[in-house]
């Protein structure tokens, strides 16, 4: 049980940094969007 704070703490990292890669692909994802042209759009 000496260990716990070890993998508390690993669990939170790993899990902050998925979110952050997460939030930085949207981010990424919504401004290149913006550079397609509407008719280029076949996901709409």
């Amino acid at each position: 049980m000496k260990d716990a704070g070890f993998i508390f703490g690993s669990y939170i990292v790993t899990l902050g940094a998925i979110l952050m890669f997460a939030v930085s692909t949207l981010q990424r994802a919504k401004k290149s969007s913006q550079l397609v042209t509407d008719k280029d759009k076949t996901w709409l």
